[in-house]
């Protein structure tokens, strides 16, 4: 009974000092996005080196926040990544691994657009390995490297745009409640969640869906280059196991992480031990190439658990390069 009383006002005690910020600058329990990068070597003795950058989960430019500290968004933490190996000069190439659902529009276009810098500034070689998926904005970005190679299990595909938007007008109707929106235009209030759409704003959205999708179409047809027969496939926005992936030229190979070094390697022209280096914020025991983490675990849980899925809270009305049945 002593030590339940104990652990519940030291958790009082945790949970006032950092709600209050009254905590020592030197002290802390986690890493976070203030925590430097620093490069770690995960094999190999020879320069230059070969970079390998993780790509992992919904690609977003929203940081987060957990109990006790931030986690800045992928979008950030990866161009942290590339801007610290720009400087460096001596990376000769990167390996990005990836496994996403994809994630904002916006962002994914952000992330291929400042890997397609980094090759032209440096000079670099870029290989995307696809862990379990890497659909539609996770396709995207592996779009700007010289060379896709595909887990034997990996799904891909799914290129193509999704417009999320909530619609509570049919709840607010049951609940007797009504909100009224005085405009300056017809489409000022289009997409407001309190009343269904026109079907003049259904035309506008879907314009907008289809300019943003040929977009990404237009990107697959000048990195990938599939046949008439494919692109009208691939067109559809459906996935494609990793086999179908390769007959459709959406990939260049299948196999693991080891033939991705090998590939980087040949591409840059570096001796087989060439050092292979991730950056990290925190330091891992017996660290290796399938560490797809830059800090230390986050808290399992949080206070107060919902129920709802994680990724709710992250996806806020918009266009999404997204195969939402692939969020965690």
């Amino acid at each position: 009974m002593k030590r339940c009383k104990s652990a519940a006002i030291l958790c009082c005690i945790l949970l006032v000092i950092s709600l209050t910020g009254c905590i020592a600058p030197n002290i802390k329990l986690f890493s976070d996005a203030k925590d430097p990068l620093a490069e770690r070597v995960l094999m190999g003795k020879s320069e230059p080196k070969v970079l390998v950058v993780p790509i992992q989960g919904v690609i977003s430019d929203t940081p987060e926040r957990d109990f006790l500290r931030d986690r800045p968004s992928m979008l950030q933490e990866v161009v942290s990544h590339l801007g610290k190996a720009r400087r460096d000069g001596k990376v000769a190439a990167l390996v990005l691994v990836i496994n996403s659902p994809g994630g904002s529009a916006g962002a994914s276009d952000i992330l291929y657009n400042e890997i397609i810098s980094f090759k032209k500034k440096t000079g670099a070689k870029v290989v995307a390995v696809m862990m379990d998926m890497a659909t539609s904005g996770g396709l995207y970005v592996s779009l700007a490297a010289d060379y896709i190679l595909a887990h034997p299990n990996t799904v891909t595909g799914s290129v193509g745009v999704v417009l999320l938007r909530p619609d509570v007008s049919g709840l607010f109707a049951k609940l007797g409640v009504q909100v009224i929106a005085q405009t300056s235009g017809r489409n000022k209030d289009m997409g407001s969640p309190f009343r269904t759409a026109s079907e003049e704003e259904f035309a506008i959205f879907q314009g907008v869906a289809d300019s943003i999708a040929g977009r990404f179409l237009g990107l697959v047809e000048k990195h990938r280059k599939p046949d008439a027969a494919s692109m009208e496939l691939i067109s559809t926005a459906r996935i494609f196991p990793a086999a179908q992936a390769l007959e459709h030229r959406l990939i260049d190979g299948i196999g693991y992480m080891d033939r991705a070094l090998e590939t980087a390697r040949t591409l840059a022209g570096l001796p087989d031990d060439a050092k292979v280096i991730a950056y990290r914020r925190s330091d891992f025991p017996d660290d290796n190439i399938y560490n797809t983490t830059t800090m230390q675990a986050r808290p399992g849980r949080p206070l107060v658990d919902l129920g709802l899925p994680a990724y709710w809270s992250r996806l806020a009305p918009g266009y999404y390069y997204l195969w939402l049945p692939g969020m965690e």
